[in-house]
């Protein structure tokens, strides 16, 4: 009978589970199921993919998830199929208690983008309790002389389950004095009475032995029983009877201890001591009622006595009874209906349903934050709830669904100013007054590499002097970047460094710090300046980079000695140069050359006679270097004078170098006529000599000239070629004075550097051919060319 009842059981629950199951609701966005209790783990509740259309193979990527407003797991989605099931084994006696209607809320979430869905399982009951009562016998005192309809109430049976798995009706064995009332209560629970149909005498049978069963409708029904010991008094045959039969009653919850309610009152047509009345709550009242009210036995005052919730319970129905003190005694019985007044004595409650903890600073506008769920316990405009955040925040609150929120983005984010937020939210309800509550959310701002480094100049100008120490830093540039850990690292390094470039040989930079060092001494003659650009580059992904042009200018030093171009010794030690006996005062004997790699103070030059044979016949101009004689060649005078001229720069310290020069004086007679461009103040005279020299020599001077100046033009156009860029090529001689020669050949091979020009001049390759100015010349305006003869001295052609 057991097997048959349960595979019965069995089959009418799978019955009800398949009826039930087919029954899903999908309104605006919420699903609703509705399961049986008691089922096992895995049991399928639904196919929320399907239901929702949702794509299956997008739930995992999605974070498809269930949250659950009490924060239990009963149910769970399996994500490679989107089918819900149960996850936790449900009793809906612990779940929803006397509730009738049992409903589990919970949210599905899903994710990129956001999507919310209200979902709702309602837990039905299963007959899987059988009534009882609190006492497995029960016994009556009736007196005997009580008139027929008198009522006796009885203990209730308690059944956990609800609706028609309740208790719904009570059965009293056969008897003939008593029969059953049972009375439904505003609650729909059953109330069971005895009731007196026929008078009792208890001479004929003093005791009653019923018994009371309860049934409830479930299937298969269930059913509980109890002992009914009645025995008959002879005495107080008036039972005590209340003015109403319902007193009813409001109260404001949250009202303080002792606060009166309400007032009983009832009345027993006996005398005396039967009269005598004593209020009670019955047996029925519940101990947390006992806890929460009071009832006064000689007056019947109904008194708080512990705070009331609104929240907790709404309503309360008491059962008193008036006990008269006869003997037996009588009892009257009345209920006391309290009606609970909401007060606004809830402040909203905000929970975090998802939090991000970091937000990217280049994150769009839109993106979802955190999920916020406001509640209010209380009931109509106390629980009708606001929510806001300060507006000053990048971010805004969104109502997503019934006190559901969604905070979101809604400017543009930047790290580098601000890098976290504290947002409060404010939340409060409608009530008078209203009740608030605030809660601050810590959101962190995620680096992103959008700044790139930056120089705190757009180019930088560093003086380096030359001959410095190899390995020496010369410079540093520092590079600053706001963003954060790698994306704020910082290397350095050339910009488009070319081999042949200067940059790649001279100078090599710190790629941590920006010091940048020099590789080898900087030599000014060779390199004035350069340029160079420096890049700054963070370690991002993609890394981002920007650059500064840094000058380097070189700084000369005093580190050449003058170099004596002109005169130049031939196979000696002493330039030779010829001075005619006839020169006088003032006569420019010779012109010092000399150069120096320097530039500026370094290449200014001084000269000055160091040592002079005769100290009063010649004299040096200290800036020009041009020797001239200081008085007219005497006689007595030596035939050959020695010269040491010391040529010096302007630097610190000062370099110098000498030429010795050998004065030679001659008696020629092409050198009586002095050069007026040779001296200070010479006599204008001409003279006949000169004239029948010209006159002799005329012609052969003529064809002689036309056959060098062939002869040189012929030469120039051979080395044209040869000539460097920006020099003209030089195919005659300038004029001179008298006995001053030109000679390429006694050019220096080095390249001469003048100060201030900042580039070097290299002569072009050495003349094979001397051209030679007579000093007759002066008087005429024909040029005698004449070769030179390797074996006469300087100066004489």
């Amino acid at each position: 009978m057991a097997n048959l009842q349960s595979k019965t059981a069995f089959i009418i629950k799978t019955l009800t589970v398949i009826f039930l199951l087919c029954r899903i609701n999908l309104v605006f966005g919420e699903i609703r199921y509705s399961i049986p209790e008691e089922l096992e783990y895995g049991t399928f509740v639904g196919n929320i993919a399907e239901d929702l259309g949702l794509n299956v193979r997008q739930l995992s990527t999605r974070k498809c998830r269930l949250v659950s407003a009490d924060g239990r797991q009963h149910l769970e989605v399996n994500l490679e199929n989107g089918i819900l099931f149960v996850y936790e084994r449900m009793d809906r006696e612990q779940l929803c208690a006397q509730i009738p209607t049992c409903i589990l809320s919970f949210q599905i979430i899903v994710e990129n983008p956001l999507e919310m869905y209200r979902g709702e399982v309602e837990v039905i009951d299963i007959n899987d309790n059988s009534p009882s009562f609190p006492e497995s016998a029960l016994l009556l005192q009736i007196a005997e002389n009580i008139a027929p309809g008198s009522r006796f109430p009885l203990e209730s049976a308690l059944d956990p389950d609800v609706g028609t798995n309740a208790v719904t009706t009570y059965k009293l064995s056969p008897n003939e004095h008593f029969r059953l009332n049972v009375q439904t209560r505003e609650d729909n629970t059953k109330l069971a009475e005895l009731l007196l149909e026929k008078p009792l005498d208890r001479e004929q049978q003093s005791t009653f032995e019923l018994v009371l069963a309860a049934f409830d409708a479930g299937s298969p029904p269930r059913s509980g029983t109890m002992q009914i010991n009645i025995n008959l008094l002879d005495i107080n045959d008036n039972a005590p009877a209340f003015e109403q039969e319902v007193y009813r009653a409001s109260l404001v919850e949250n009202a303080p201890p002792s606060t009166f309610v309400i007032k009983i009152n009832a009345f027993d047509p006996d005398q005396g001591t039967n009269a005598e009345l004593k209020y009670s709550f019955i047996n029925l009242v519940s101990r947390r009622v006992r806890e929460l009210f009071s009832l006064d036995q000689d007056t019947g005052e109904v008194r708080v006595e512990k705070l009331l919730d609104f929240e907790e319970a709404n309503s309360y129905e008491l059962d008193v009874q008036a006990v008269d003190n006869g003997s037996p005694a009588i009892a009257g019985h009345s209920k006391v209906l309290i009606k609970l007044i909401d007060m606004n004595d809830n402040a909203p409650k905000i929970k975090l349903t998802s939090l991000s903890g970091k937000v990217p600073e280049d994150a769009e506008p839109g993106t979802v934050v955190a999920l916020i769920d406001v509640t209010d316990r209380d009931s109509g405009a106390n629980g009708r709830i606001h929510c806001q955040i300060p507006k000053e925040f990048p971010f805004k609150l969104l109502s997503s669904l019934n006190d559901h929120y969604t905070l979101i983005t809604s400017g543009l984010l930047d790290r580098e100013t601000t890098s976290e937020y504290n947002i409060p939210i404010l939340a409060w309800d409608s009530g008078s007054p209203p009740l608030s509550s605030n809660q601050t959310i810590q959101i962190s701002i995620s680096d992103v590499n959008d700044n790139a480094p930056r120089f705190a100049r757009r180019t930088y100008t560093e003086y380096v002097m030359e001959n410095n120490v190899p390995g020496a830093s010369i410079f540093t540039v520092t590079a600053s970047d706001p963003d954060l850990d790698q994306n704020s690292y910082i290397s350095y390094s050339f910009k488009q460094v070319l081999q042949e470039s200067p940059v790649s040989t001279y100078l090599n930079i710190n790629s941590v710090n920006g010091t940048i060092y020099a590789l080898r001494s900087f030599d000014y003659e060779k390199v004035k300046n350069f340029q160079l650009q420096v890049q700054a580059r963070d370690a991002g992904v993609p890394p981002l980079s920007s650059s500064v042009t840094l000058n380097v200018i070189i700084l000369d030093q005093n580190d050449n000695a003058p170099v004596i171009v002109s005169p130049s010794a031939q196979s000696g030690s002493a330039a030779e140069v010829i001075v005619p006996q006839s020169a006088g005062q003032g006569y420019l004997v010779t012109k010092i050359i000399a150069t120096d790699a320097d530039s500026g103070q370094n290449a200014r030059l001084s000269y000055q006679i160091v040592r002079s044979t005769d100290p009063t016949f010649f004299t040096v101009a200290s800036n020009s270097g041009e020797i001239r004689t200081t008085r007219n060649v005497l006689e007595q005078d030596g035939s050959t004078h020695n010269l040491v001229i010391l040529v010096k720069d302007n630097g610190q310290p000062r370099l110098s170098t000498t030429a010795t020069i050998l004065l030679s004086i001659q008696a020629n007679v092409s050198a009586k006529i002095s050069d007026t461009d040779n001296l200070i103040s010479t006599p204008n005279y001409s003279s006949n000599l000169n004239l029948y020299l010209i006159a002799a020599f005329g012609s052969t001077s003529l064809i002689f000239l036309v056959i060098i100046g062939l002869l040189i033009v012929l030469k120039c156009h051979q080395e044209r070629d040869d000539v460097p860029d920006g020099w003209s090529p030089v195919c005659c001689c300038s004029r001179k004075n008298a006995k001053e020669t030109f000679s390429r050949a006694s050019m220096p091979t080095n390249p001469l550097n003048y100060s201030g020009t900042g580039q070097s001049i290299p002569f072009p390759e050495t003349y094979h051919y001397t051209v030679c100015l007579s000093p007759e010349s002066s008087k005429s305006d024909f040029l005698f060319l004449k070769p030179c003869n390797p074996h006469m001295p300087q100066g004489q052609c």
